[in-house]
């Protein structure tokens, strides 16, 4: 598996600590009395087999919960049937929940009458979609206005924000181009340019790339990273391509059969598996390019002081090994002008062949 994962800090501050999302005791479930479901304990303890063939019903998300952190990329990924996009379309209550709580800054989202619904739609929490729904009547500029228009902004003010918007995603010198114009990928960045119009609090992405020709996808995927790391915006993402996911999370959650199976960063996810579940899901995933060399790191020996390269300790492992590798030396993991550890060829191979050699002390 080819995977390039970036080298990433999580959101810090009092900022990091305040959720936008938070989400508590999820359910959606679909069939006859479906309320009924999350309130027995009998029927929530049945396989998914067992409570369709003794209700009828289906529960596409079972008992979810988690809080989505301003500033961070929140990705749900599982294989299809998950749960993974009814579960984010719950959150705007585009699919209306059965069971269990959702709340956008503190605000409850299952109480919301219709005016602040919309509200939240158009201004708060913007959906990107696979299927980009454009306009095509339209032209790129008059689809990235769209959603300004419906919130009543004058037409001068929305086509210059449109305007510098479509720069911003790679699309000046093609305002005047209608959809049937321009390439699948060119689409998905009218798409995307159409949500940051408005201005959102949060993006919602429901596998937006899944129809994209692999460099295409790539690049897109090149585009949402940089537009984060540009304007920090918050995002939740949903895919059900691991090395998407690794690519552009900060955490994940993987879905299976409507839960949550394990919630945390790449490297936890990769290094720590939860269960033979998800263990055969990383299985193929290289190591090196996840975990970092904080992880790997052994402490710092005052009697045998090293002076070998500097590497940051959230640099992966692989770009510690090119470093050792350069110089022959093991490498200090330095942070504000601290040494946190070392890292040398056995530390850093240990982690490639997934064993415990990382964390014995030398």
């Amino acid at each position: 598996m080819a995977l390039t994962v970036p080298t990433r800090k999580p959101p810090t501050g009092d900022s990091a600590d305040a959720p936008v999302f938070s989400v508590d005791s999820l359910w959606k479930v679909f069939g006859p009395k479906a309320d009924r479901v999350p309130a027995d304990p009998e029927l929530t303890g049945l396989t998914p087999a067992d409570l369709r063939e003794r209700t009828g019903c289906t529960a596409a998300v079972r008992d979810v919960g988690f809080d989505v952190r301003k500033g961070e990329v929140f990705v749900v990924m599982g294989l299809s049937g998950s749960g993974k996009s009814t579960l984010v379309r719950c959150l705007t209550r585009l699919i209306e929940p059965t069971a269990g709580t959702i709340a956008i800054d503190g605000e409850d989202v299952r109480a919301m009458d219709r005016s602040r619904l919309r509200e939240l739609r158009r201004h708060r929490a913007a959906m990107v979609f696979q299927h980009f729904g454009l306009l095509p009547h339209r032209t790129v500029l008059d689809n990235v206005a769209y959603g300004l228009e419906i919130q009543g902004m004058a037409r001068s003010d929305r086509r210059e924000k449109a305007a510098e918007v479509v720069a911003k995603v790679g699309l000046e010198g093609m305002e005047q181009r209608r959809p049937g114009q321009l390439s699948g990928g060119q689409r998905q960045r009218v798409g995307l340019a159409r949500a940051l119009a408005v201005d959102p609090e949060v993006l919602l992405f429901d596998e937006p790339f899944s129809a994209l020709d692999p460099l295409i996808r790539r690049d897109m995927q090149d585009e949402v990273i940089r537009l984060h790391r540009e304007e920090g915006r918050t995002m939740v993402f949903i895919t059900h391509d691991l090395s998407e996911a690794l690519k552009l999370g900060d955490r994940i959650a993987l879905m299976r059969d409507g839960r949550i199976v394990q919630l945390g960063t790449p490297e936890e996810i990769v290094g720590s598996p939860a269960d033979d579940y998800v263990r055969e899901f990383v299985r193929d995933v290289p190591r090196e390019q996840v975990i970092t060399v904080r992880t790997a790191m052994r402490p710092p020996s005052a009697k045998k002081p090293v002076d070998g390269p500097a590497v940051d300790p959230d640099a992966t492992v692989a770009e510690a090994i090119e470093a050792v590798a350069r110089t022959g030396s093991p490498a200090r993991v330095m942070e504000d002008g601290r040494c946190l550890g070392v890292v040398d060829h056995e530390c850093l191979l240990g982690v490639v062949a997934g064993t415990e050699t990382a964390r014995e002390a030398v």
